[in-house]
């Protein structure tokens, strides 16, 4: 079976993360000490995190527009930025106002007003859209 860029133990760990178990119960459901599954999970979460990010660069070289909407910005501000961008780049988003917000309050929390740090809103030729926290 493949397991991507995870090992078949990493694949593992993580499975069993997921389904709630502790280090140290895993460790002895593989046999192997709580040290070791500590190194192979941090292992594996790397992976996912360049993976991640591999997948985000690819995605942006592929972009037909991004801005970068600094830390301090209103949120209401937001979606009209993204709109105007997209209309400067002939492409229909696929959203409105009220969803492009939302989706930005999943990212940015609820209680939020204005960007707590810089967002890259990327916007896809197909009218998709997604939003980065930069650090």
């Amino acid at each position: 079976m493949k397991y991507g860029l995870l090992t078949e133990k990493q694949y593992l760990v993580l499975k069993y993360r997921a389904q709630g178990l502790t280090q140290e119960e895993i460790a002895r459901i593989l046999g192997i000490s709580r040290s070791t599954i500590a190194v192979i999970e941090k292992s594996a979460l790397r992976k996912i995190r360049m993976a991640e990010e591999t997948i985000r660069l690819y995605r942006l070289l592929h972009a037909a527009g991004y801005i970068d909407i600094p830390a301090g910005t209103h949120m209401a501000e937001i979606p009209g930025m993204l709109i105007k961008k997209a209309d400067e780049l002939g492409i229909k988003l696929k959203g409105d106002f009220n969803l492009i917000y939302g989706q930005l309050r999943l990212l940015i929390g609820a209680r939020v007003t204005r960007l707590p740090r810089y967002v890259r809103a990327v916007i896809h030729s197909d009218g998709s859209y997604e939003f980065y926290l930069l650090t």
